[in-house]
């Protein structure tokens, strides 16, 4: 059973997914903490940097941003033959230029946010990218059948001038649900270019995307959720009026305790508390470390009091095998993104490692969000990326 707790108050919101009370997935959003990513905003150019093919662009928050070169350019096909470009970023832009841009990286505490001219409106079946005509269909998407009949139906409802990457929630659905989902996300971007079109001061926010809940309850919706606990009025009022404009299954119950302390259910504020400590134990007696920087994350996988009672080799790949099942949890628990370095116990046999990588590959199909698991490193360290999906976990 798949649940969804909503828990508000004066620090924020959280929002827990579980299954049978363990908890898979969580997602904070504090008050004090001013989340830019997929919001668009007409900016307008301060700086170029001829030497990095890049620019600042201030869209009117405390830090300018930053875009690059390929983040200017159209977007291509990149199965298509094109010439090579030549354009510098001079030529395509320049200072006090207005340009309508969309904010896909948030900013840190060292850098600004990255922005793109690349827009992408992500509902819940499809992400429209307008001003493209390139269509795709989620790597999560595994039966190439079911991805090829997805592609062709939303070739034939899209518009020209328009592409779509199509998520893992549209599989099953058909034509209908399909253009409905294209249709509601075209209207949302004709308002935004009018929006921008009549704009008078720059810069400005055009646009503040989904809402923190509304955006979740779209994306895990379709998860076989069974369950939805809140402990706010006004977040009961918006989730009803979410769950009225979708199609979804009529067996999700929505309920309200209101000003309860609902993350107690299942002990959820203990687990989401777990998620922060920087040791996480294994049944075996081993544990992982995690180490967040501003260039990667380090995931460590120690014995700890396991020492098994055959040949070493054995033991070691016994510990790595729990902590790469862990450590995909861990990922999604935390929403951990950018570049992920795992240090696991030294195996001597190549086919162990492989088996790790297996493994490891197989877990993070768990994951929502898009992973790429590079292999091992000469250095014998596991390299992988994984794209956070909201804050910092």
């Amino acid at each position: 059973m798949k649940e969804i707790l909503i828990s508000k108050n004066n620090e924020g919101t959280t929002i827990a997914l579980l299954e049978n009370g363990i908890l898979l997935e969580k997602y904070e959003d504090t008050e004090n903490k001013n989340y830019l990513e997929e919001k668009i905003y007409l900016g307008i150019v301060k700086d170029i940097l001829p030497g990095m093919q890049a620019a600042f662009i201030d869209i009117g928050e405390e830090k300018n941003t930053f875009i690059h070169l390929k983040d200017l350019l159209p977007k291509i096909d990149i199965t298509k033959k094109e010439e090579k470009n030549d354009k510098t970023i001079s030529q395509v832009i320049k200072p006090r230029d207005k340009i309508l841009v969309q904010v896909k990286r948030d900013a840190t505490n060292i850098k600004g946010a990255k922005v793109s001219t690349h827009i992408s409106l992500a509902n819940r079946f499809t992400v429209l990218m307008p001003e493209t005509e390139i269509i795709t269909a989620s790597q999560k998407i595994e039966n190439e059948e079911e991805k090829r009949r997805l592609i062709k139906i939303v070739k034939q409802v899209i518009p020209k001038d328009y592409g779509a990457i199509i998520r893992t929630s549209s599989i099953g659905k058909g034509e209908k649900e399909l253009r409905l989902d294209l249709e509601e996300s075209i209207q949302k971007w004709k308002k935004i270019k009018e929006k921008a079109d009549m704009a008078t001061k720059v810069p400005i926010l055009i646009d503040s995307g989904n809402s923190f809940i509304k955006k979740m309850i779209i994306d895990l919706i379709d998860k076989d959720i069974t369950r939805i606990i809140i402990n706010n009025e006004e977040d009961e009022k918006e989730i009803k009026e979410i769950l009225g404009n979708i199609e979804v299954k009529k067996n999700i119950k929505l309920e309200l305790r209101k000003n309860e302390e609902i993350l107690k259910i299942y002990d959820t504020d203990t687990q989401i508390e777990k998620t922060k400590a920087r040791k996480v134990y294994l049944k075996c007696g081993g544990f992982i470390t995690i180490d967040k920087t501003e260039a990667l994350t380090a995931i460590d996988v120690n014995s700890g009091r396991y020492t098994g009672k055959k040949d070493v080799e054995e033991t070691i790949l016994k510990v790595n095998k729990e902590a790469t099942i862990e450590i995909a949890r861990q990922l999604r628990l935390r929403d951990i993104g950018g570049v992920i370095i795992i240090d696991y116990i030294d195996m001597n046999l190549e086919k162990n490692k492989t088996e790790i990588e297996e493994i490891l590959k197989e877990e993070l199909k768990k994951d929502r969000s898009k992973t790429q698991v590079i292999g091992f490193s000469k250095l014998d360290l596991l390299e992988m990326t994984r794209k956070h999906i909201r804050g910092e976990g």
